[in-house]
């Protein structure tokens, strides 16, 4: 897999930057489980929850390329210790807050920017400035892999702490369990090969690159693209327990429904890493994108059945983030790995916005039509149009192997 280079250290980089994700997201993707019991519990109504978790997506894509900027120019491991910490902090307060403002503040602000600042951004571009150009795809797509084993195994978790401890309980257990993350920060930024020098003009170099991406019409495309994937994942995150209740099925269903994403996003990340050095990245995501507008299709045709909802489930978990992998290659061949950090921290951040809307408006329709109907007809109709905007991105062919002497 890491051909031509230390593979000890290889390995070592690559798996340190996917236990920071795994804690990271796994914390940030279980939040969905607790709207409901702290609805019960604080009385604050699901449509507030609902926007306090859609001002975090916001604010966790919002925090990407700020933090990849200082990754990109002080280093990451500043970056990392201050966002595992932000992450606890955040998590740790939310029990204690009684209003929505509060809320969003502890959920929506500081433990979204504490996990979005462990996260794609700063850890695949720190990944990369450490492995040669062969060997990215693969890293990407374990380190991406690292995040969707977190979901697998932060979502049953979370919800047996819930029911063992309740939500407060629950959530102060996960708080302390981020701070697992810290010891594999050193792992990661202790090993790195050396950086490329600076642009003479400091700052201006990245700024330069910036302007220059701004204007670029594939970077444009894959924003559009990846701001409908951001919409997908967090309508569904969010409000998949509350998709599960509707149809009169335990909340034990919800809790796996996720984990089983998050396994099945295992698979199609290494499948996804794998692809990006064998096939252009542009049609990879075609392909995943359209497939969703098939499956949720055939979600809404299908009997709501606990077993639907794994299949549904297992389903989309293969490409859930597994867009990823693919997403940052098309960055990297546009515009080099420099400043990948901030400029694939842009592009999360048109992802977040998305999310923003798919968490809150989601909210929205629970609370005025009883029923989340439209939002599955919207999340369709758009998987369908990003799969057909990423056609036209300008990307390379991929040149075939060369044979063995």
């Amino acid at each position: 897999m890491f051909r031509g280079l230390n593979h000890r250290d290889a390995w070592v980089v690559t798996l340190s930057a996917a236990g920071i994700l795994m804690v990271t997201m796994g914390t940030r993707q279980s939040f969905g489980l607790f709207i409901s019991p702290m609805n019960t519990d604080t009385g604050l109504g699901i449509t507030t929850i609902s926007l306090a978790l859609a001002v975090g997506q916001f604010v966790w894509g919002a925090i990407q390329p700020i933090a990849g900027a200082a990754a990109d120019r002080y280093g990451p491991e500043k970056v990392l210790i201050a966002s595992i910490l932000l992450l606890m902090l955040g998590t740790a307060l939310t029990p204690f807050v009684s209003s929505g403002i509060g809320l969003m503040v502890a959920l929506g602000i500081l433990a979204s920017m504490g996990s979005g600042a462990g996260s794609f951004s700063v850890l695949i571009g720190a990944a990369a400035q450490r492995l040669p150009a062969e060997a990215r795809g693969a890293a990407s797509g374990l380190i991406n892999a690292g995040g969707s084993f977190g979901q697998f195994v932060f979502a049953p978790v979370a919800q047996k702490l819930i029911q063992a401890l309740g939500w407060m309980g629950a959530l102060w257990s996960m708080a302390a369990m981020t701070l697992l993350a810290l010891p594999l920060i050193r792992s990661l930024t202790g090993r790195a090969a050396p950086r490329p020098a600076p642009a003479a003009a400091g700052e201006a170099g990245l700024w330069q690159a910036v302007k220059s991406a701004s204007g670029d019409r594939s970077y444009l495309l894959l924003h559009a693209g990846f701001f409908t994937c951001g919409f997908h994942i967090a309508f569904l995150v969010t409000h998949l327990p509350g998709e599960v209740a509707l149809c009169g099925l335990p909340a034990g269903v919800a809790s796996w429904s996720l984990a089983i994403i998050g396994l099945a996003n295992i698979v199609g990340s290494l499948f996804a890493g794998n692809w990006v050095s064998r096939y252009r990245s542009k049609h990879i995501l075609f392909w995943m994108y359209g497939s969703r507008a098939l499956l949720i299709a055939a979600y809404l045709l299908s009997p709501k059945t606990a077993l639907t909802f794994y299949l549904f489930a297992a389903g989309l978990g293969f490409t859930w983030l597994s867009t990823v992998p693919p997403t940052a290659s098309i960055v990297g061949k546009l515009f080099g790995v420099r400043y990948l950090g901030t400029l694939f921290g842009l592009t999360l951040l048109s992802h977040q916005v998305g999310g923003f809307l798919g968490a809150w408006l989601g909210g929205i329709a629970i609370t005025l039509q009883g029923d989340y109907q439209w939002m599955w007809y919207a999340d369709m109709a758009l998987a369908g149009a990003a799969a057909l905007v990423n056609l036209p991105i300008r990307e390379a062919r991929i040149a075939p192997l060369a044979k063995p002497a």
